[in-house]
């Protein structure tokens, strides 16, 4: 199978340079519109598809981004690997603005947001233990090293509603908790991506140290922008190298991320729901 890339990119990263043959396409899936058209191309050999979160402009607001439709898109355009990336803010000294962090765990606190492709009619449970691909995530750590980023190694992000920051009442408890970065979109991205048995990695950029840090105030837009402007120059730098760490052809996943949905099924074949199923075709056909 050949290996094709989608790459999500949060704010501050809304281009990838250098993409060969490249051109904007709209696609249309069971779950609406993804957030804008599509970039596709080539880079060094590789196929990538590049989706802006927010929207070209930045028009969406966390809670407004169609996860659904978005992972679905990357799905159908025949991507096998998503790398996500998403501004955050430090919840630790030692991750300081600037830095990149790949991120290995989550703690959703987000609330009302669709979260999975299944439900009526057709029931499934995947696991989300490791919610990111080892594989996949070791070459994002690669090239951002290749390309001089300071960059962590795993980290927990903490998934808040928005769009406002936090209290410093929340961002000193979830330090307690033990979460390094907080933001607003890695989910349900992560969940629909496992669901879609898609690799994702999330290459988080930070900007700011929340509000909990004593000498840094609270968060200010006009600071994280500014932050923005040199971690987006890293993160393309670091989608430009992920070819030479990646091959074209795709190999089984190591972390089963390829077949999430082997026997995560629960619904009896003739319970299933006709319609529900006709829509899940576009991201779980391999099981039904």
């Amino acid at each position: 199978m050949q290996r094709r890339i989608g790459v999500i990119g949060g704010s501050g990263v809304y281009q990838i340079d250098g993409l060969e043959g490249a051109g904007w396409r709209a696609v249309e899936t069971p779950w609406g519109p993804p957030s804008d058209e599509i970039l596709t191309g080539r880079l060094a050999g590789l196929e990538m598809c590049f989706l802006p979160r927010h929207g070209r402009g930045h028009v969406h607001l966390p809670a407004e981004v169609p996860a659904r439709a978005n992972i679905a898109a990357l799905k159908m355009l025949g991507c096998t690997d998503v790398v996500a990336v998403s501004a955050v803010g430090s919840l630790r000294e030692d991750f300081r603005p600037g830095d990149m962090v790949v991120l290995d765990q989550l703690i959703d606190r987000t609330t009302g947001r669709p979260g999975t492709f299944f439900g009526a009619g057709c029931v499934a449970h995947v696991s989300l233990a490791d919610p990111f691909c080892a594989e996949l995530s070791a070459a994002c750590v690669a090239s951002l090293r290749q390309v001089g980023a300071v960059v962590h190694q795993g980290g927990t992000y903490l998934a808040m509603e928005g769009p406002q920051f936090s209290t410093r009442a929340e961002s000193r408890l979830y330090r307690q908790w033990g979460c390094d970065v907080i933001g607003m979109t890695a989910m349900p991205e992560a969940r629909l991506a496992r669901e879609a048995e898609l690799c994702y990695a999330s290459v988080a950029m930070v900007t700011d140290y929340d509000c909990w840090h004593e000498t840094h105030g609270a968060v200010d837009v006009a600071q994280v922008i500014a932050v923005l402007g040199q971690n987006a120059q890293l993160a393309r730098s670091m989608i430009a190298a992920l070819p030479l760490h990646l091959g074209a052809s795709r190999v089984p996943c190591p972390c089963g991320c390829d077949r999430a949905l082997d026997h995560a099924v629960m619904t009896a074949p003739d319970r299933r729901d006709p319609a529900t199923l006709a829509r899940l075709r576009a991201i779980a056909g391999r099981v039904l």
